[in-house]
């Protein structure tokens, strides 16, 4: 090899990464299509002859790596937090003010940085020594999926950094789909008779999801970065305004948006302006972000949950068109809810295009006046399910017909039973519906349930289709060699599939009850009937009256429970998962009146220094106390935090107890 070669290679790279950032970055480009490929081409050839040569930095690798079995699962250096949401500029004041009195700043104002809030999915890319090392989803925050093979083909996402980047730099943004690409990909979507998106969200994620990096190569995939993770190195940056300019000068593409404010005027009048730009702008956004811009003062301000306390999303406010109503199907839920489904005449609304949306029940369906052929309202706002909101009866053609609850099940063919008094209509064929077992087996793997890591829709779906399962105890006589052979499940997952069903054995016996998928029985009910009844067989036994006695049963739900029980099949369900080892510890039967508070019912409100909602709620109701989500004269103790509201001043006004953590800790004690 000739050191030319080297030389040629190094200088086309230089060459092209500067153009790509020109193009995809700056949107500034200096050469044309004709003579960038020219370039493009040159050093490809010149990488075939010298394979030697070959860097996986290179802007030749672009184009896809070999498609992978399964994404794998990544921890994030730093938590990816959520935001709140700020629905109105009152919400917005709000968060002002806060801002403002724990910074100690009085009346003066604050200066944010306001962003558009991009549609699409955020994103951590790590950079080490200036080289894309690794690429991930936000997931639930903590842990997310590697794909970094899919974002090296994203030309708006360097493979290394310009300038002198940190030795470590997590750079965080959105990959989005811009409008005109979604435009094209639908239309080549169509015309190859595939399906196409509903949304350019929707399509950046499918997009970006793709276990085959070369099909989400040749999708119109874009990304805008927007924050720092963690940095090892680098100069100091005292304000996010900084940040966002060395992720500029580093190469990364940030908002031509992005705009310093000042104080609640400076954001409101922000928002106004993009509201009305919004139309034209390239891209979709839901709405705008305020971040606090000096670094200390953030620090200052700290987190609350899963979300900062100094930045918050502005969303626009949600958006309405007309259509007309053509059909109404009815889909069955897990306990064999039957959910009225409108199907309309498609209808842009708030950037998607919305051919179905919810009629919720039969009660809102007569409250709402609702006909098939109906001109009716549709609403849409950010990524809620969209509903019919009202319809308009001055335009009702005389074709139109009343909407009617089927007398068969549309999936199985089982009677449908509405109880007098109630909205929900019910399939009665439980798991021999195959909608109910769809539904049942994801709530069963669920992660509050028995935690099967692994089996999700698709799976599910599979298993279903095949007959390799007819309820939940068949999860665990299946078998890696069967799962192997489902659509997109190579061995390794096949295995990692089956040790987490074997996993899943050892349960508790509240995990258990909640799993099982009874109606109305949630998470803090399936704790009770364990604490009340210390065993399944006691809680299967208990006729109505005896399931009354545990805390917040009433005869509603007590009702659902000897029903499920009662039900020949589900006690057959029930056997067949304990002779194929799904276990527990079972304990004593705790009374509730036996319970140091029990009798007592507190409402939490406001951040605790030190326990989460959910551990303080578990504390309590572990010691037989109610716990309320309303302050009401009813109410024993009202528990309040940092940003407690309205329901620490209903209790001031009731003249109810009010206690700290450290009240209630002594309390617990």
């Amino acid at each position: 090899m000739s050191p030319s070669a080297r030389s040629r290679v190094e200088h086309l790279r230089r060459q092209i990464e500067h153009h790509n950032h020109r193009y995809y970055v700056l949107d500034d480009p200096q050469i044309g299509d004709f003579e960038y490929d020219a370039l493009l081409r040159e050093l490809q050839a010149l990488e075939a002859a010298h394979p030697e040569l070959l860097t996986a930095d290179s802007p030749t690798q672009r184009v896809g790596a070999a498609p992978l079995e399964a994404f794998d699962t990544v921890r994030h250096p730093a938590p990816m937090l959520s935001l709140d949401n700020a629905f109105s500029a009152g919400d917005v004041e709000a968060f002002d003010r806060r801002v403002r009195e724990r910074l100690g700043r009085g009346d003066a104002d604050v200066v944010y940085m306001a962003e558009p809030k991009l549609d699409g999915l955020a994103v951590s890319v790590i950079y080490r020594d200036g080289v894309l090392e690794r690429a991930a989803t936000r997931g639930d925050g903590e842990r997310g999926e590697d794909i970094t093979a899919n974002i090296r083909t994203l030309r708006s996402v360097p493979l290394k950094l310009q300038g002198r980047p940190p030795a470590l730099l997590e750079a965080r943004g959105e990959v989005y789909m811009p409008v005109a690409g979604f435009q094209r990909l639908n239309a080549e979507q169509a015309e190859k008779g595939l399906k196409v998106f509903v949304n350019p969200r929707n399509a950046a994620a499918g997009s970006l999801r793709q276990l085959d990096p070369r099909i989400t190569a040749s999708r119109p995939l874009e990304m805008t970065f927007y924050a720092l993770g963690v940095v090892e190195g680098g100069p100091p940056l005292a304000t996010h305004a900084a940040a966002l300019a060395a992720l500029r000068g580093w190469g990364l593409r940030i908002s031509a948006e992005a705009r310093s404010v000042t104080g609640l005027a400076g954001c409101l009048a922000y928002f106004e302006r993009l509201q009305a730009r919004r139309p034209a702008l390239a891209y979709q956004i839901d709405g705008v972000v305020y971040k606090v811009d000096e670094i200390a003062a953030q620090e200052q301000l700290g987190f609350v949950s899963r979300a900062p306390r100094w930045a918050i999303a502005h969303k626009f406010p949600a958006e309405e068109a007309q259509t007309v109503l053509r059909a109404v199907d009815f889909q069955v839920g897990r306990t064999g809810a039957l959910t009225p489904v409108a199907r309309l005449e498609p209808v842009l609304v708030g950037g998607a295009t919305v051919s179905n949306a919810t009629l919720h029940n039969l009660d809102e369906i007569a409250r709402k006046d609702i006909h098939i052929g109906d001109t009716v309202i549709v609403r849409r706002a950010g990524d809620v399910i969209p509903e019919v909101v009202r319809a308009l009866p001055e335009l009702r053609p005389r074709s139109a017909s009343a909407i009617v609850l089927p007398a068969r099940c549309p999936v199985c063919g089982s009677r449908v039973e509405r109880a007098e008094g109630q909205a929900v209509a019910r399939c009665t064929g439980a798991l021999r519906c195959r909608a109910q077992r769809h539904e049942a087996l994801r709530h069963f793997a669920g992660r509050r349930a028995m935690n099967i890591d692994g089996l999700g829709d698709a799976v599910i779906a599979q298993l279903i289709e095949r007959d390799l399962v007819q309820g939940p105890a068949d999860l665990y006589t299946l078998d890696w060699q069967s799962l192997a052979q489902l659509d997109r499940m190579g061995e390794k997952s096949a295995r990692n599939l089956v040790a987490a069903i074997d996993h899943s054995r050892a349960t508790t016996l509240p995990r258990f009850l909640f799993g099982l998928g009874i109606p109305e029985v949630g998470e803090a009910t399936a704790a009770g009937l364990a604490r009340h009844f210390g065993t399944l067989d006691a809680v299967m036994a208990a006729d109505v009256a005896q399931l009354e006695e545990t805390p917040d049963v009433g005869p509603v739900i007590a009702a659902h429970i000897a029903g499920f029980f009662g039900d020949a099949d589900n006690r057959r369900i029930v056997a067949l998962l304990r002779e194929r080892g799904v276990g527990w510890t079972e304990g004593a039967p705790t009374r509730a009146a036996t319970l140091p508070l029990s009798g007592k019912t507190f409402v939490l409100t406001g951040t605790l220094p030190t326990l989460g909602r959910d551990e303080a709620k578990a504390l309590l109701e572990a010691r037989g106390a109610k716990v309320s989500g309303s302050v009401s004269k009813k109410t024993h103790f009202v528990v309040a935090g940092e940003d407690a509201g309205s329901k620490l001043a209903k209790a001031r006004e009731l003249g109810i107890a009010v206690i700290d953590e450290a009240g209630l800790r002594q309390m617990l004690d």
